[in-house]
């Protein structure tokens, strides 16, 4: 039960902005802009765990890997207004953002090592 409870919570915060964004693309933006999965994911942990050092750690992480994201906001925006269809705009995005997260990655554990 607490697994739907958390599922649909999620849901309905990822909805949301999906529907804002219909109306109003600056308030859709700062909605989508704010860290919500992982505030979710920290309060989800504290709730079951109480594992204030488990959410230290990963805020950590995050932070490391949310750099390499940024990279995503402005390949797809570059690829839309070279008329790039918007499905291999898409994918050539999260290609690209793939490869920047494997060498973030690499950087990554061989700083943390």
């Amino acid at each position: 039960m607490y697994l739907l409870y958390k599922t649909l919570v999620t849901a309905v915060i990822i909805v949301s902005a999906s529907e804002l964004a219909k109306r109003y693309t600056l308030a859709s933006a700062l909605l989508l802009s704010l860290p919500l999965t992982s505030l979710l994911a920290f309060i989800w942990i504290y709730i079951e765990s109480k594992d204030t050092e488990k959410i230290i750690k990963m805020s950590y992480s995050v932070f490391w890997m949310v750099i390499p994201s940024l990279a995503f906001f402005l390949i797809l925006p570059w690829l839309l207004k070279l008329e790039v269809k918007f499905p291999i705009a898409i994918l050539l995005s999260s290609l690209t953002v793939a490869i920047i997260y494997a060498v973030s990655l690499a950087l990554y554990n061989h700083i943390a090592d």
